[in-house]
């Protein structure tokens, strides 16, 4: 008997973490991710660990992108001593994404604490730190993929490539014990067939239980064709009206499909002579590491290379790793391509960008990537007429352009054909998804297929047998933050907002003395307050 708690990526696309315990008491983890999207959600990432992190033996890593990987260094903080099994370019992009990820949540702790020093509050401390993280990256330790690996007894793994980013993987674990055997299979994040730079994903035929990604398992992307002309289309739309192209891109893997089609745009002639940047620190980092691990490339992108074309470079694009230079695409005027994180929107360089030229008529936003709920991508998705960015409002004037063909997920038709490929007709956990898309995808797979599907619930506890599977759901409640404190909490910041501006106010002779900044804020202080009650 094996249980299975579902601590994250169960009701969301966010904070993948499952815990595997044998009836024996030994413990694996799938996955250590960070929860991202909006404070409620976010607030999940400083909870109890709901296990002891030294009890750990194992953490089998899928890939590295920050939902799933972004807790490890304080999983290694809280007491975690054991083995952190990848693949190796999931290796090597954990060393910058990990610390990058740390001094994100440094400058936000020290921001928040003088926030909280202004109002006589106690200060914050991060979820962790840059060294956390560098003493995690001490326990990463690569495998290359398709060995099956005895990481203790009884338990065996098996790394596939997943086709979603550099370096991703699905997962096959194997627990024996009391002469049963009981073998799950862990999709991690599958990409689509035909991706660009990485090879398709493996197709695996047996298991006994099957924990299916569903990010969009409601959804169709458009032709990958379709979606490189609206990308072309963006560009123009932005070229003609003299304003910029901005490209909010996730640093590892989009980052370098959009490089990589846009220097297939320049080699065929279609790209206008303008800038073009990388303006983000960490997708420069990532873009090196790609340049070094070409021997994961899949065979069209091995050729482009053999005919000696770099796919990650072109005249017109230049990087741009420090402030200043960052500062300077907005001082320049004219059309240019602007790739800047976060691929959400929710911070990074892209934020700046976006502040200067979101309420441009005639500039272009192309997003390419999964929007969480509660992000600033996602409002505007959603069709915000306004949205947030650092405390003011800024109109959503540009014309947006939203691509899914580029998107590293495999689409509900992608998931369906690759779980087809089962001949043991697996029980199936359909996970890491939004509550809608993975419903629908468990509708489609007991249609098509005819198997048992299961949508867990986050924190519920899944029994798995050679033969059968049961469940407990959580004795924890599940339910928002205290949201009466929270509320509470921010009546006081507009309290005092209220209160600067009014002395401010009171205190100018003349009211052309009052700056349009300041009748900014009040409007903003009046739509917080709307949006409360």
């Amino acid at each position: 008997m094996v249980k299975v708690t579902c601590l994250g990526g169960a009701g969301s696309v966010t904070g993948s973490c499952y815990l595997i315990e044998s009836s024996e008491g030994k413990k694996v983890l799938v996955d250590c991710g960070l929860f991202q999207g909006g404070k409620q959600m976010e607030s999940r990432n400083w909870d109890p660990w709901g296990f002891d992190p030294k009890s750990i033996n194992t953490l089998f890593l899928t890939h590295a992108h920050i939902d799933h990987s972004g807790k490890i260094p304080k999983l290694v903080r809280d007491g975690f001593k054991g083995k952190i099994i990848t693949s190796p370019p999931t290796a090597e992009l954990c060393e910058i994404m990990l610390l990058d990820a740390a001094h994100i949540q440094e400058m936000d702790a020290e921001w928040q604490s003088r926030k909280n020093k202004r109002q006589s509050r106690g200060g914050i401390t991060p979820l962790y730190t840059t060294e956390d993280a560098e003493a995690s990256l001490g326990y990463l330790q690569p495998v290359e993929r398709d060995n099956i690996l005895e990481v203790q007894p009884g338990i065996r793994a098996r790394l596939r490539n997943a086709g979603h980013i550099l370096g991703s993987s699905i997962l096959e674990l194997w627990f024996e014990e009391n002469g049963e055997s009981i073998k799950m299979v862990f999709s991690g994040d599958l990409g689509k067939k035909d991706q660009l730079i990485v090879r398709d994903p493996q197709e695996v035929f047996d298991a006994d239980y099957l924990f299916l990604e569903s990010t969009y398992g409601n959804r169709m992307h458009r032709t990958f064709e379709d979606s490189k002309q609206e990308l072309l289309e963006a560009i123009k739309y932005a070229v003609s009206n003299h304003e910029k192209v901005l490209i909010p891109a996730f640093a590892v893997e989009r980052t370098q499909e959009i490089i990589y089609i846009l220097g297939e745009f320049q080699r065929d002639g279609f790209l206008p002579d303008i800038p073009i940047y990388l303006d983000s620190p960490l997708a420069i980092k990532a873009t090196e590491i790609f340049r070094k691990n070409k021997k994961y490339y899949d065979a069209e992108a091995r050729a482009i290379v053999d005919q000696g074309y770099d796919p990650f470079n072109m005249p017109n694009l230049k990087y741009t790793p420090n402030t200043n230079d960052s500062i300077a695409i907005n001082e320049n005027k004219g059309s240019a391509i602007v790739i800047a994180g976060s691929g959400m929107c929710t911070a990074g360089r892209i934020k700046h960008h976006l502040k200067h030229n979101l309420w441009r008529k005639g500039a272009s936003l192309v997003i390419v990537g999964y929007q969480a709920k509660g992000t600033t991508g996602r409002q505007i998705v959603d069709g915000a007429k306004q949205v947030k960015i650092f405390r003011e409002n800024v109109s959503v004037n540009a014309k947006i352009f939203t691509i899914g063909g580029f998107s590293a997920h495999a689409d509900q038709k992608d998931l369906l054909e690759w779980a087809s490929h089962f001949e043991s007709s697996p029980k199936v956990f359909v996970i890491h998804g939004e509550s809608e898309a993975s419903m629908t995808l468990a509708e489609k797979l007991k249609e098509k297929f005819q198997l048992e599907v299961h949508v867990p619930q986050w924190k519920e506890r899944l029994i798995l047998k050679s033969r059968e599977m049961s469940f407990e759901k959580s004795e924890e409640k599940t339910a928002a933050p205290d949201v009466k404190n929270m509320m509470l909490n921010n009546l006081i910041d507009l309290e005092n907002e209220l209160k600067r501006l009014r002395k401010k106010i009171s205190g100018e002779l003349s009211p052309d003395k009052l700056g349009e900044e300041d009748a900014d804020r009040l409007a903003f202080l009046k739509e917080e307050l709307e949006n409360m009650l």
